[in-house]
């Protein structure tokens, strides 16, 4: 589908978000588009997360022409996606966008699709085609994307596992193309900045080598039960083994602190920390022996950063570092757990299996072909090369839906 639309200036496309994973996700592309020229990005961000958004902004040199500043203390998804849409709405209708840019799965990026949906412009979505096919796990994100889909005009898929999903949902095989993940070239760009955490011990433990354990856990599928679980198994495995240091910055929202920390309290080789900026992070993540997790985001730069990740969910939309074996699905039952990340802290043998798997997630060039694909969806250039990342054994998982689900037998509350 390509659109031509005469005009003597350089055509606007919005790029929206709202969350620290969509602005890390979005400032490599906000770069690649303003680099190449042929269109002129107008950054709108929702302020979804407030906090947590702005030190991204700032970290990559990003200033929103727009704030929508929603941000409030227990909104409701309602509230969340009646202010985006309302507000990305607005500042369409008042200035020519062409088209409009959203990433991923959050309620910003449903509301401003559907914001550009009802303007009558190309919506265009980063990282398009992840799937758990469980329409409430997660939750929401799941149902996001799917509806996210269902009014893009050009996917962008990070693997070609993702385009496969695509195709396989019946998806225009012109409107998908496989740009490799944009979290690759923010990592990159990040990661190599040694950028300390403000906390003396894990400093110091980053400096002298000590095996460090970074935990994080915020999915609301697992509020009931799953988070506490988590850290119950962190715990045990902190009091087994004082040599590590479990580092677990922790997630602002209040429900979730209440779940991940009363099992940690009191222990001397565990440190929590308030949400870290992502230079911080990153060097964290680049230093760690083994990331715990249920994010998303995670699951993708930890293998680019040769580190192995035990993914604490029961389902994953990214089975990609699963088939590879970067990755392990152990869902939310501490025994799991446990043994599982024994093992890596003990046997180096598995341990550099998982470290040296690689990623197939991208090569840092992915934001370069998302821009070549909006200017080529304009009629002002042509696309790049595809990324080719290799997934083979991913692609065959997924005519094997369980090798991307943890047992059964393991689920909390099962």
């Amino acid at each position: 589908m390509t659109l031509h639309h005469p005009t003597h200036r350089t055509p606007e496309v919005a790029v929206v978000y709202g969350t620290r994973p969509e602005a890390i996700k979005m400032a490599p592309v906000v770069h690649a588009l303003q680099a190449q020229g042929a269109v002129r990005p107008r950054v709108i961000v929702t302020g979804q997360h407030r906090h947590m958004l702005d030190p991204v902004n700032q970290l990559f040199g990003i200033a929103p022409e727009h704030d929508l500043d929603l941000f409030q203390p227990g909104a409701s998804l309602d509230q969340i996606v009646a202010g985006a849409l309302s507000g990305v709405g607005r500042i369409m209708r008042e200035h020519d966008v062409r088209a409009v840019l959203v990433q991923g799965d959050t309620s910003t990026a449903f509301a401003g699709a559907l914001a550009g949906y009802h303007a009558k412009v190309p919506v265009v979505h980063v990282e398009a085609g992840l799937r758990t096919g469980n329409l409430y796990s997660p939750f929401p994100e799941e149902g996001n994307r799917r509806l996210v889909s269902a009014i893009t005009a050009l996917h962008c898929a990070p693997t070609s596992v993702a385009a496969a999903q695509l195709h396989g949902e019946g998806i225009a095989p012109e409107s998908v193309v496989t740009t490799g993940n944009t979290v690759i070239d923010a990592l990159i760009e990040a990661a190599g900045r040694a950028r300390p955490t403000g906390d003396a011990v894990v400093d110091a433990a980053m400096e002298s080598g000590r095996p460090i354990v970074v935990a994080t856990a915020h999915r609301r599928e697992s509020w009931d039960g799953g988070i506490g679980a988590i850290g119950s198994a962190l715990g045990q495995v902190a009091r087994s083994r004082p040599d590590v240091l479990v580092v677990v910055p922790v997630h602002l929202n209040p429900r979730v602190r209440e779940l991940l920390l009363p099992p940690l309290a009191g222990l001397d080789n565990v440190r929590i920390l308030e949400p870290l900026s992502y230079g911080p992070f990153a060097h964290l993540l680049s230093r760690a022996r083994v990331v715990v997790t249920d994010s998303g985001g995670i699951q993708e730069e930890a293998p680019a950063l040769d580190v192995p990740v035990l993914v604490t969910r029961d389902t994953t939309e990214r089975p990609e570092a699963i088939a590879t074996g970067a990755a392990e699905l152990v869902g939310t039952d501490p025994r799991r757990i446990v043994d599982s990340l024994d093992r890596l802290l003990r046997d180096e043998v598995h341990h550099q299996s998982m470290a040296t798997a690689g990623s197939p997630f991208g090569d840092g060039k992915a934001s370069i072909r998302v821009a070549a694909a909006v200017a080529n969806l304009l009629g002002l250039g042509g696309r790049l090369p595809e990324f080719t990342g290799d997934v083979e054994a991913a692609v065959q998982m997924r005519a094997e839906p369980s090798v991307a689900r943890a047992d059964a037998d393991v689920r909390t509350g099962a």
